[in-house]
């Protein structure tokens, strides 16, 4: 849908340095609450960073993180079209160790007891904790036969990223580009439709390889975000999209896939470079500790406090909630959840009525790129987050060379409250 919001209210609205509960001076305990948080994406590492913020000497922060340099997702697709590098969305944790006072600990999380709040990582050490926040993203479902050294996703960014663009650049005219679009709920909507405009403009516009196909398959029954934004850049690059696709297996090697459309009969597509991004799933070790029902962790959005397990907070990717998950939800719901987190140290109840945002620019070429944004606020009735009521929400924007600009103002801020 449409909004009347202007760009300028639009950048506003994304205020990525706010919350809307304002945290209270703490009084520094004798015995100071070890907080730790695992997963160093935009929702852990905004939720260590603003627990120091608001806290300060009052707690012990730790964030557990297996990489020291972190590549964001957001912005991804323009490393496949040469308009970034992976180089240019790495974040590194020397101002969470310097400036906030934060333990960071370079490790992956084998085991976590609920019970005895107390974790093993993988060097065999074992920390406790009074507060634990998990934010590890997302896992993806297996698929029969796919080797992502041979079929990347380039959905977690990093070496998966550039795989999927020296494939790219390897294309020649008269190619076919195949991809799949995941199941709802996954990282990112507006992304997959993103790298089908992105990919196609670079090798129809940028190398002149007019007869290279491109190819969508979704596993939904529709485009999913900015339809009539996506679906007419769709008819516009002549990209075939394919809606109610259930993959039955990949063939890595051969660089195909076999299929069902609609629950119909099966088919094999053969590719040139095919980029098969799985349905997804609560990370495993979100999975191990019990906290998952289905494929996700219920949480209460007061405080992403498990409704499984005391003392244990969910959010980003991994949580139930039916807000989208994104970067820039996940940097929201940090906030939220840093707050709680300290007024239940102190014995307080959470704020009442949280509210969360989220915002995506999608380019959908070298020079355009498209806007969507939406708020959300606590229902108490219901106990849910939900699109604030008769706001205009979702509102998106069509694609424009503005958009393009303001896109890295905006990305350029949420990366700043997270990492700076």
């Amino acid at each position: 849908m449409q909004s009347s919001l202007s760009r300028r209210t639009l950048l506003k609205a994304l205020g990525l340095g706010a919350v809307t509960a304002v945290a209270p001076s703490w009084l520094r305990a004798e015995a100071l609450p070890r907080v730790v948080v695992v997963g160093g994406g935009f929702a852990g590492a905004t939720a260590a960073k603003y627990l120091k913020l608001w806290g300060g000497t009052s707690l012990e922060v730790t964030l557990i993180e297996p990489n020291t340099t972190y590549v964001s997702p957001i912005l991804s697709n323009l490393v496949l079209n040469h308009q970034k590098t992976t180089a240019d969305l790495s974040f590194d944790y020397v101002n969470h160790s310097t400036v906030y006072g934060i333990n960071m600990i370079h490790d992956a999380v084998n085991a976590i007891d609920t019970s005895s709040q107390l974790m093993t990582l993988h060097s065999g050490a074992t920390l406790s904790y009074d507060r634990l926040i998990l934010a590890p993203g997302m896992e993806f479902a297996e698929i029969n036969g796919l080797d992502y050294e041979k079929v990347p996703h380039a959905w977690k960014a990093g070496a998966q990223t550039n795989l999927l663009q020296s494939q790219i650049d390897a294309m020649q005219d008269g190619d076919h580009f195949v991809m799949t679009v995941p199941a709802s709920p996954y990282r990112c909507p507006p992304g997959p439709y993103e790298r089908a405009c992105v990919v196609a403009d670079y090798l129809h516009n940028t190398r002149g390889l007019a007869n290279c196909q491109v190819t969508v398959l979704d596993a939904n029954a529709g485009i999913t975000v900015e339809a009539e934004t996506f679906g007419a850049q769709f008819e516009a690059y002549g990209i075939t999209y394919r809606a109610n696709i259930s993959i039955a297996s990949v063939d890595s090697d051969a660089r195909s896939i076999t299929f069902s459309e609609n629950g119909g009969a099966s088919e094999t597509l053969e590719a040139d470079v095919l980029n098969v991004i799985p349905n997804q799933k609560a990370a495993k070790v979100v999975v191990d500790a019990g906290l998952v029902a289905g494929n996700w962790a219920p949480v209460n959005p007061l405080s992403y406090e498990s409704t499984l397990a005391q003392h244990v907070h969910v959010i980003g990717d991994s949580q139930a909630t039916a807000q989208p998950k994104s970067g820039h939800m996940g940097n929201s719901q940090a906030k939220i959840c840093a707050d709680a987190v300290l007024r239940s140290l102190n014995n307080q109840t959470p704020y009442e009525a949280p509210k969360t945002n989220t915002a995506c620019y999608s380019p959908v070429s070298s020079t355009h790129a498209s806007w969507l944004t939406a708020v959300y606020e606590y229902n108490a009735e219901t106990g849910a987050m939900q699109l604030v009521p008769d706001a205009g929400y979702p509102a998106s924007g069509a694609p424009s060379t503005q958009n393009y600009e303001d896109m890295f103002k905006w990305s350029g801020n949420l990366f700043a409250d997270t990492f700076a």
